[in-house]
């Protein structure tokens, strides 16, 4: 399983710290699949994480309708934008974060 490669990897410090910080927001739900750990709330999908040669990275599920002030996101696909972190910067994780909680929040 995934999360078992993520804890046991070089990153796992990176990895538990942006997970608590995940879980911090109201109504996050953590569900551990076999390729990847996915984060949601009752309205949908918000983001997966997994480890990565230089730390983690977020994949943010609606990255498309995102707002990209930063200009972290990456990937070009209809949906999914992704978000490297080599240290978890909470304000800019926060800002992603919080996006796809809105956007979930109008379905």
């Amino acid at each position: 399983m995934q999360f078992e490669k993520d804890i046991q990897s070089e990153h796992k410090d990176l990895f538990l710290k942006a997970r608590e910080f995940l879980l911090s927001f109201e109504g996050i739900i953590e569900t551990k699949k076999e390729r990847i750990t996915t984060y949601s709330n009752k309205k949908g999908g918000i983001c997966h994480m997994r480890t990565m040669p230089y730390g983690i990275d977020f994949g943010f599920l609606k990255g498309a309708k995102m707002e990209d002030d930063f200009g972290l996101l990456t990937g070009k696909g209809k949906a999914i934008r992704v978000l490297p972190q080599r240290e978890l910067n909470n304000k800019i994780v926060e800002y992603y974060i919080k996006q796809a909680i809105e956007i979930n929040s109008k379905k």
